[in-house]
């Protein structure tokens, strides 16, 4: 052992210590000069520790008055303890301090391009820290999230093992099947023109182990796909992926969980309750506008198309006359909240709704028993009477209408209730809150209006509800899947199905998604083949684990939770990926630009 090689982590020392010589190695953090001493703070991944270099060694003093932020440095010294009334109770290390012997500077440090500040402070621009993103990793909140996410994976691997699942690996370089996301392709060196595609998910892979006889699988897998971002979003990301055989719906959903139960407890200290609720798609759609409700809080959606049609306003009547609808949302006690400015056409309330395509937003507020706004007018005493029944409205409540046909009246409502929620603070930021719910009873195909065809809701290999398949070629839009999808406080952090098992119904189901026999063998033949082998009926989920750290952890950046992330633009600034490669490359890989 090198005589500079620590004895102790920055967190080790106590009163206990007092009177031992100990060797620390870390990152100064601050320093401070008071003349006849220097104090620096000397930190490390595990704590911090306080540092005393005293002026009556003249060498070493000067040594250490030239140590500056982030220098990366060897100290020995003897534990004392702090000066009585110096003590910090912030920190393990608070009751002692190193009264240092000997200096090593390891490594020095230019002045910084930015403060290494924590969450709650004043943070760089985030470019700027993704540029020294190893200078970003040195802040403790971002430490505790990956040891978080650490925890996390531990949790879920110990949680599976001792239930008999085996972790598999599936393969990287696999074959482009465009269907949803777009494939990130590489290019193959050894046939000319030929590309594999990056795994969106091991989808297929999985369901293959299955038909293989591996009745429990589970891989913590790193996926990719091209898609525009958002700060939930990267074009990499990891998830749990599991599968399992002779299961359906509710073996797969009691299995999660306990699982999603025990990461909570394991990372967060937090019991959540089991079995967590179910809620049909039609449900949450009409409710709350979304099919990933945030339920930590009420401002449940409305349906009042048989009272407007009561009224004398045009809009309203028009719209259902169409086969639209009219809902909206009673915000409570919000009627002072909002001016009348705010609330008029070109106002940042209407500016939420018509973002999601909404042709604008009505109002009323309730003040003295009665609605007041600028449509009150035309409904009838008795139009308003029942408008107030419905709503559960009193004094103080703000009536917002949307009407349109349902997808926008969906899309806009679902998007008001957040911006209420965040507006009228209803859910408490530091609350650790885990609101879960599972939505089942999904669509299975959505009618694509561009391409003119049914487009699957979550993938094509999703097996429909037995009582609707007969349904399939009839009304393809009356479907159910067999899917559900994990919801955390207005997150999808899961999703998943039972699977296709049959090669009959796998291909009915590619015939309705317009895809020929001949395309489907082409680009699924070797699934197609495999599910004539004896496939069992299995089914499975993934986890969005960068989300659900993300949720954990208490930030809305999922950035905040991934050692390396790419920014908005899905750019790695401190590497500078992507980049241009050398031309020899290109004609190895025989690709021509331009």
């Amino acid at each position: 052992m090198a005589e500079w090689q620590r004895t102790h982590y920055c967190n080790d020392l106590r009163d206990s210590h007092v009177g031992q010589t100990v060797t620390l190695n870390g990152w100064v953090l601050t320093t401070r000069n008071f003349g006849n001493q220097v104090f620096i703070d000397l930190r490390d991944r595990y704590g911090l520790t306080q540092v005393v270099f005293e002026a009556d060694d003249a060498d070493l003093f000067a040594a250490a008055d030239k140590l500056r932020k982030e220098f990366c440095v060897s100290v020995t010294g003897t534990v004392r303890p702090r000066i009585k009334g110096k003590e910090r109770a912030d920190i393990a290390t608070g009751a002692v301090e190193i009264e240092a012997k000997t200096l090593r500077v390891l490594n020095a440090c230019p002045p910084l391009p930015f403060e290494i500040n924590e969450f709650g402070s004043e943070l760089a621009n985030e470019d700027i820290r993704l540029e020294h993103r190893y200078l970003d990793l040195r802040r403790k909140s971002l430490q505790q999230v990956l040891i978080q996410r650490h925890r996390m994976n531990k949790t879920i691997r110990d949680y599976l093992d001792v239930r008999g699942f085996l972790e598999i690996e599936t393969p990287l370089l696999g074959k482009s099947t465009p269907e949803g996301a777009r494939d990130y392709l590489v290019p193959s060196r050894v046939y000319n023109g030929e590309f594999f595609a990056l795994p969106q998910s091991p989808q297929l892979y999985k369901q293959l182990l299955m038909i293989a006889g591996y009745d429990k699988y589970f891989q913590i897998a790193r996926c990719l796909r091209d898609e525009d971002l958002r700060a939930d979003r990267q074009p990499e990301f990891t998830q749990l992926d599991l599968e399992m055989s002779f299961v359906e719906q509710d073996d797969v959903l009691a299995l999660m969980e306990g699982l999603v139960a025990a990461m909570v407890k394991a990372c967060v200290g937090v019991e959540v309750p089991v079995p967590f609720p179910r809620m049909p798609y039609s449900e949450a759609m009409a409710k709350y506008g979304s099919d990933k409700p945030d339920l930590r809080f009420g401002l449940e959606i409305v349906d009042v198309g048989d009272i407007a049609a009561e009224s004398e306003f045009t809009v309203f009547k028009e719209v259902l006359a169409a086969g639209g609808l009219v809902r909206g949302i009673n915000a409570k006690g919000a009627a002072k909240k909002f001016s009348n400015t705010e609330l008029k056409p070109g106002g940042k309330v209407p500016a939420v709704a018509t973002t999601y395509k909404a042709k604008g937003l009505a109002w009323m507020k309730v003040e003295g028993g009665k609605l007041t706004g600028s449509i009150e007018k035309f409904f009838p005493d008795a139009v308003k009477a029942k408008l107030i029944e419905r709503f559960g409205a009193t004094d103080g409540d703000l009536l917002l209408f949307v009407a349109d046909k349902e997808s926008i009246v969906c899309d806009a409502l679902g998007a008001m209730r957040t911006f209420l929620a965040n507006e009228l603070k209803l859910v408490d930021p530091a609350a650790k809150l885990f609101n879960l719910l599972w939505v089942v009873d999904f669509p299975m195909f959505t009618w694509d209006e561009d391409e003119k065809r049914w487009a699957a809701n979550h993938h094509p290999f999703t097996a429909p509800r037995d009582e609707d398949l007969a349904n399939l070629e009839a009304e393809p839009g009356k479907v159910r899947a067999k899917a559900y999808d994990l919801v955390c406080n207005g997150y999808e952090v899961g999703g998943g199905s039972i699977r296709i098992h049959t090669e009959a119904v796998q291909s009915r189901v590619f015939a309705m998604l317009g895809m020929a026999a001949d395309d489907a063998k082409a680009r699924f033949g070797f699934l197609l083949d495999a599910l004539k082998n004896g496939a069992p009926p299995h089914g499975g989920i993934a986890l969005g684990l960068d989300r659900w750290c993300m949720i954990l952890s208490g930030t809305t950046n999922i950035r905040d939770v991934i050692a390396f992330p790419k920014n908005k633009q899905a750019r790695d600034l401190m590497s500078g990926a992507p980049a241009t490669v050398e031309p020899r490359q290109l004609k190895d890989l025989g690709i021509k630009l331009g």
